[in-house]
């Protein structure tokens, strides 16, 4: 009986184990004790109610009383409800009938079974418990990164462990395509989703997903983290290259400058982190056909035309632009699609009469700065691009005044003007 006992309290010595391993406060694992053990009591008797069990963790023992009402003796009908008068006064001498009087009884007591029914009740509800604690915790933390190390890889997917041993799951289509780890190795994802089917936690992580890249910024730029820089949106192919918008709200900070850091410092950690990911950081804007030119980058647009009801864009370019703003395998665009959320179709400027076309910039002299960089926001950065418009759509687009537009017509007209008459005079001069 003594060795029965010692398994019994031994049970509760494990309650700081529990409490350290399995993340389960001491409140519960109290109250999951006292619970397992009103179970079997019910179990044996049919009733838990005239119970009372007292768990003492300071201690490190329990103690379990039982209250009954005393019957006359040769009137017991249930001992576990009832107790004799005549047993009743060897605990109470000055009980009567009618009254309740409690003793302590003594787990052992109940049989071997007994106790091998509380410890498989216990570990039980234990391992439920560490399921939904595991649950509950990494539901709260989805879309944080974490750092895990390498435990098992399988052809699908590899198994990771976090800092208290439990499984995380790194699926192949979670992962970098140059990825490659050893057993042992800290892996650093982001937490992409965490299901409990059947009771069952399963948390994925994922190293491919846009989420990732913006946590990684927010660890390395601390102007993110402070809220003065944005991340408006991303745009990435995993492993190969990535686009990401950024706005600050302080005119003082410049966000693409902030990001890169200097000598690109910065994101200098996030590219080998992500296995020399080719990362372009713009300025992110509300004007959707300077946000488009950028996006573009590093490509120069000649004009743009934007149908925003339909969400699609057509680009004019130069020739010697067209490859750069297409990409690698078309990369540069697809990006600039996922970035801006518009189809954007590219096309080549051939027309012979845009050899004779003039950048805007050239007019700096006749026209203000602040006025070429609204018509540039517009998409037209050159003078056939302003002309081919018309004045009343520039200037409630570009939200100019109507005289400030006439001017800007009048002296990029004047340009062709001029050298049509040029030639209509070498033209005229054989017949005079």
């Amino acid at each position: 009986m003594a060795r029965k006992k010692e398994e019994t309290v031994s049970m509760i010595d494990t309650l700081a184990e529990f409490k350290d391993l399995k993340n389960i406060d001491k409140e519960t694992m109290i109250n999951v004790l006292e619970e397992s053990f009103r179970n079997v009591i019910a179990k044996m008797f049919g009733t838990d109610e005239n119970y009372d069990v007292i768990i003492n963790p300071g201690k490190g023992d329990f103690e379990i009383w039982r209250n009954r009402t005393v019957v006359p003796d040769g009137g017991l009908e249930d001992s576990n409800l009832q107790v004799t008068l005549s047993e009743a006064r060897e605990m109470d001498p000055d009980c009567e009938v009618g009254e309740e009087v409690t003793d302590e009884v003594y787990f052992e007591k109940f049989g071997r079974r007994a106790i091998l029914n509380l410890r498989q009740t216990l570990a039980s509800k234990i391992l439920e418990l560490q399921k939904d604690s595991l649950f509950s915790r990494y539901k709260e933390h989805v879309g944080t990164i974490v750092s895990a190390e390498v435990y098992q890889i399988w052809k699908k997917e590899i198994l990771l462990l976090d800092d208290d041993g439990n499984d995380l799951l790194l699926p192949k289509a979670e992962q970098i395509p140059s990825d490659f780890f050893r057993k042992g190795e800290t892996v650093r994802a982001v937490i992409k989703e965490v299901t409990n089917e059947n009771n069952n936690p399963k948390i994925i992580l994922s190293r491919t997903s846009n989420l990732f890249l913006k946590r990684l910024f927010e660890l390395e730029v601390p102007e993110i983290n402070d809220g003065l820089i944005t991340i408006k949106a991303i745009a990435r192919i995993p492993g190969e290259r990535a686009k990401i918008a950024v706005e600050s709200y302080d005119d003082r900070i410049d966000p693409v400058g902030a990001c890169v850091g200097m000598k690109g410092s910065r994101i200098r950690g996030i590219v080998h982190e992500l296995r020399n990911e080719n990362i372009d950081v713009i300025n992110y804007t509300s004007n959707i056909s300077l946000f488009i030119q950028r996006s573009l980058s590093p490509a120069k647009i000649s004009s743009i035309r934007v149908n925003e009801e339909e969400k699609s864009a057509e680009v004019f370019l130069r020739p010697e632009e067209v490859s750069l703003a297409i990409g690698k395998g078309g990369m540069n665009i697809k990006l600039a699609c996922m970035l801006t959320e518009y189809r954007i179709d590219v096309f080549r400027d051939i027309d012979d009469a845009d050899e004779e076309d003039i950048y805007l910039d050239e007019f700096a002299d006749e026209i203000d700065g602040w006025v070429i960089d609204a018509l540039k926001a517009l998409g037209c950065n050159t003078a056939k691009a302003v002309l081919a418009m018309s004045p009343e759509d520039i200037v409630e687009r570009a939200d100019l005044e109507e005289q400030t537009v006439r001017d800007v017509f009048r002296v990029l007209s004047a340009e062709f003007e001029d050298g049509r008459n040029d030639i209509s005079v070498k033209e005229d001069a054989p017949e005079e």
